[in-house]
């Protein structure tokens, strides 16, 4: 067992996986991490299942240590870090080595940055997950002088490997389908819906992000003349000052308010990663259209691995450059007495 300790923490990291699916009905939603692809990406880096644990970092990193060497990748939001000294690449792996200190600044692109470790965090499993959801008081911000269990690395010797991936920081256009309460609005209000602008308002968190915009708010043909029901991340909900909010991980299961519509989970990613200020616009897509963007956990992961890349490294800055096998034939020199 490795044990991971945090020197210095942001006042947003807790320990997230992909969540409690299955616990709606007892009133607790999925939660898990604010974009789950982070986490596809980190163990196609590592070779490891997207099922462990790892740090979410919303906004800035920390400082950490690990008593036992083990290889990491950093993913999601663009943030500069560095092992005593000598940088680190996001979307890559690179090599924590005993006692040396890992830095993760603050995010340059993007909200919500992941720490993943090949082992995986090894906290005890509460309803089947080792996430921390907030507002249903299970886990907590992790602050200095915490420790985490990590699992043994399984292939130290791994070699480095990057992945490139695709600008999901910057806003643009998301893809939205149409939802059970879409024809609460009129066309001329779904209209105008897809032809704003908005803004990603500073108030948000990981229940949802309000949206602001210029113009006319989005009212319903009918007002709120409707029963509460099921809700689920992507979710756009527009309250009755006609102001839209878009769902994300930690968002309640059962809502009250008309939703103009819902985003797809392909894009879901974009909104949680948007920085206040960021522009986005909606492109209503058929449900036909939203079937064919659909793509299992297993499905996204086997393409991620097929995109990752070796990663030719200069070597005055690989700081642990005696661990990796440089001559053809040289071993570690104890293979006669491993079992």
């Amino acid at each position: 067992m490795v044990q991971l300790t945090i020197i210095s923490a942001g006042q947003g990291l807790t320990v997230q996986d992909l969540g409690r699916p299955g616990w709606k009905a007892q009133g607790l939603s999925t939660g898990g991490a604010a974009d789950p692809l982070a986490l596809l990406e980190a163990a196609a880096l590592l070779g490891t299942s997207p099922a462990q644990a790892v740090i979410e970092m919303m906004g800035f990193g920390g400082r950490f240590k690990a008593d036992e060497g083990t290889r990491f990748a950093l993913t999601g939001a663009t943030m500069d870090a560095d092992v005593d000294g000598v940088r680190v690449l996001p979307n890559s792996t690179s090599f924590l080595p005993a006692g040396a200190t890992l830095t993760v600044g603050a995010a340059k692109a993007g909200v919500y940055g992941y720490l993943a470790f090949a082992g995986g965090i090894t906290t005890p499993l509460i309803m089947d997950s080792r996430a921390a959801h907030l507002t249903a008081g299970i886990g907590k911000r992790l602050q200095a002088g915490d420790t985490l269990p990590l699992g043994l690395d399984p292939d130290r010797m791994r070699a480095p490997r990057k992945l490139r991936v695709e600008d999901r920081f910057s806003g643009g256009t998301v893809r939205i389908m149409p939802g059970p309460q879409t024809d609460f609005f009129d066309q001329q209000a779904l209209d105008a819906f897809t032809k704003t602008t908005f803004h990603r308002s500073p108030r948000g968190n990981r229940q949802g992000i309000r949206l602001e915009h210029s113009g006319a708010e989005f009212g319903t043909k009918d007002g709120l003349n409707h029963v509460s029901d099921l809700i689920v991340p992507g979710d756009i909900q527009v309250t009755g000052a006609g102001v839209p909010y878009v769902l994300l991980a930690e968002c309640q299961t059962i809502g009250g308010y008309p939703r103009i519509g819902s985003v797809i989970p392909a894009d879901l990613p974009k909104i949680a990663q948007a920085t206040p200020g960021t522009t986005l616009q909606f492109r209503f897509l058929t449900l036909e259209e939203a079937d064919a963007t659909a793509q299992t956990q297993a499905a996204k992961l086997r393409q991620l691995a097929q995109m990752c890349q070796p990663m030719v490294r200069d070597p005055h800055d690989i700081a642990d450059l005696l661990r990796y096998q440089l001559i053809s034939g040289a071993t570690s020199g104890d293979d006669l007495e491993r079992p």
